[in-house]
């Protein structure tokens, strides 16, 4: 049995030593080559050109709006109440759109646009510079929509520009789980 063994063996790893000699890289490869070398020098001449028109920064962007998101809750566990508090911190003034509301579990989330409360709708709304928005979210309501929503254990609020832009956001844990999703 060891001899049948052995020249098994040795036949399969005679086969595996055979090879093609391949001498070099095929046209189109080089090409590809010679288009992404060529690409790189194109984006590395006009950084530095963006670079000496903006006075030594690499990138000019628009200047970062500075909003501070704050969450907090009524309850350590199973909260009723959100109390959501947007302040702008920037130096300009900042338009904010509806706030997105996740509610968030291992394998189900849900989203909710938040509009206003009580039938008020105040959303967009605009703030002005170290001027604070505060809204208060009752979690019961999105309880009454769907039972299942009491199950999930994470929420997290997104606040964006009417243009898109992320502002911030924040999250908090309602009730223990075992991981901390």
């Amino acid at each position: 049995m060891k001899q049948v063994l052995t020249v098994v063996f040795m036949l399969a790893s005679a086969g595996t030593l055979m090879a093609d000699n391949e001498i070099g890289p095929e046209g189109h490869k080089l090409l590809w080559l010679l288009l992404l070398v060529a690409a790189g020098i194109l984006t590395g001449g006009l950084m530095l050109k963006q670079r000496k028109n903006n006075g030594g920064k690499w990138f000019a962007f628009r200047p970062r709006k500075k909003v501070r998101v704050e969450l907090r809750k009524d309850r350590l566990y199973y909260p009723r109440y959100l109390e959501l508090t947007v302040t702008n911190e920037g130096r300009g003034d900042v338009d904010i759109a509806s706030p997105l509301l996740v509610l968030k579990g291992f394998w189900y989330k849900r989203k909710f646009r938040l509009k206003g409360t009580n039938q008020n709708w105040f959303y967009p709304v605009y703030l002005n510079r170290n001027q604070a928005h505060t809204l208060q979210i009752d979690l019961h309501r999105f309880y009454g929509f769907d039972k299942t929503l009491k199950r999930l254990p994470k929420v997290r609020i997104i606040v964006s520009d009417i243009n898109g832009r992320h502002l911030g956001s924040r999250q908090v844990i309602l009730r223990k789980t075992l991981f901390n999703l």
